[in-house]
């Protein structure tokens, strides 16, 4: 391990809660909880407000178990765009004191500051810079963990959220480590816990200090890199990628539906979102992949790979539709009837950079840029393509001007 690394954890507070409570003042102090409008809906919570979670509230809990906890919980449905433009301010940050980013998720990353914390006064007065900038630009708390290696930093960001820094000393990774429960190390899910509690180990310390040949006979390769890390070894690099794995957009319907012209219409909707955060990024993806959740509770989803790599709105949802048309007839082929509950669409196998096609691509590029310049000044509503309308609601206004 090579202990003159300096490696920070940033991982920001509650983050699509804390977002709604910048947004909203009046939503400050009380418990917030994002994923639906109501106990009363068959979702689960996204997030929850610290105010929430005092009442018990987690997330990827069902929303009638929240209301039960939470009686007096604000609900919101949430603002996947705001908390991007959240996002994206935050990383701005982190990238403007070091180009070595690796973002986890929206609201967390690594990185990698050793070679330029002399210009900032040290890692750990870099890591108070960043919670204040943080704070100040952007409204938010983010907690920051700082050690020699990746391992250390996240473990050390988690231990005193909200609002936290944990620093752990070159030097003193193991000794760190050693008083945590086994949950908090990397790869130690469920199962290996189980095996490890047969032997009676339940801290990182017992862990670390058990026989590393038992733990590789009885768990191979897995049983040795867990051995490692509980002695606070770990070597992993801070992967700076300036190019995301995947750009994609879900909804999840008020009501469970059948109706093909709302859900081939809503995927519409959500084809032109991910073809706009493509064209914003100048990034352009090959795989097309289509997600479906049907009654009760059941997940499907299909991908196919193009030969072109491709931004456009259009040729997304061409796909998609294929993709959900395909899903929904196999059901009808096997006698199903499967009410739509989620409906999603995302774009990977992404590259930077426009693709110079042919004529046909060239007119679907302008009418992009135009969609996307009338959006940016009027907002993303401004405008619809004919075929996103319910057919329902065109046979109305049908009606209307037969009159």
């Amino acid at each position: 391990m090579n202990a003159g690394r300096a490696i920070l954890h940033c991982d920001l507070d509650a983050f699509y809660a804390s977002v709604e409570q910048r947004d909203h003042p009046e939503y400050r102090g009380k418990p917030v909880i994002v994923g639906g409008d109501g106990p009363s809906e068959r979702g689960v919570v996204m997030a929850a407000s610290y105010e929430a979670r005092a009442f018990g509230v987690r997330s990827a809990m069902p929303l009638a178990i929240a209301g039960r906890l939470c009686p007096d919980g604000i609900y919101v449905p949430g603002n996947f765009d705001r908390y991007v433009e959240a996002s994206d301010a935050v990383m701005a940050i982190f990238a403007e004191r070091t180009p070595l980013v690796e973002p986890i998720s929206l609201d967390e990353a690594f990185l990698d500051v050793t070679a330029t914390e002399h210009l900032f006064g040290g890692a750990v007065e870099m890591a108070r810079e960043i919670k204040r900038a943080v704070r100040s630009t952007c409204g938010l708390v983010v907690s920051v963990g700082v050690a020699t290696n990746k391992l250390c930093a996240k473990v050390g960001s988690d231990l005193r959220k909200p609002d936290g820094l944990v620093i752990v000393p070159a030097g003193g990774e193991a000794a760190f480590l050693a008083p945590l429960p086994l949950e908090r190390l990397w790869g130690v899910g469920p199962k290996t816990r189980e095996v490890l509690a047969g032997w009676d180990l339940r801290t990182i310390g017992q862990l670390a200090r058990f026989d590393r040949t038992a733990l590789e006979t009885r768990l191979g390769d897995h049983g040795s890199a867990i051995w490692e890390r509980a002695n606070g070894i770990d070597d992993a690099t801070v992967a700076s990628e300036h190019v995301p794995k995947s750009v994609g957009h879900s909804h999840t319907f008020d009501e469970n539906t059948l109706d093909p012209a709302k859900i081939e219409s809503t995927l519409l909707l959500l084809s032109e979102g991910v073809g706009r955060r493509l064209r914003e990024h100048a990034l352009r993806g090959r795989t097309i992949t289509m997600t479906l959740r049907v009654a009760p509770f059941e997940t499907r989803t299909r991908q196919r790979t193009l030969g072109d790599a491709t931004n456009d709105d259009l040729t997304i949802y061409r796909i998609a539709r294929q993709l959900l048309r395909g899903a929904l007839a196999e059901d009808r082929e096997g006698g199903r009837t499967s009410p739509v509950r989620l409906i999603g669409v995302a774009v990977s196998g992404l590259s930077e950079g426009e693709q110079l096609g042919l004529f046909d691509a060239a007119r679907h590029a302008r009418l992009n840029a135009a969609l996307d310049a009338v959006r940016a000044r009027f907002g993303k509503d401004a405008l619809d393509r004919a075929s996103a309308r319910e057919v329902h609601e065109r046979r109305r206004l049908s009606g209307h001007r037969s009159r």
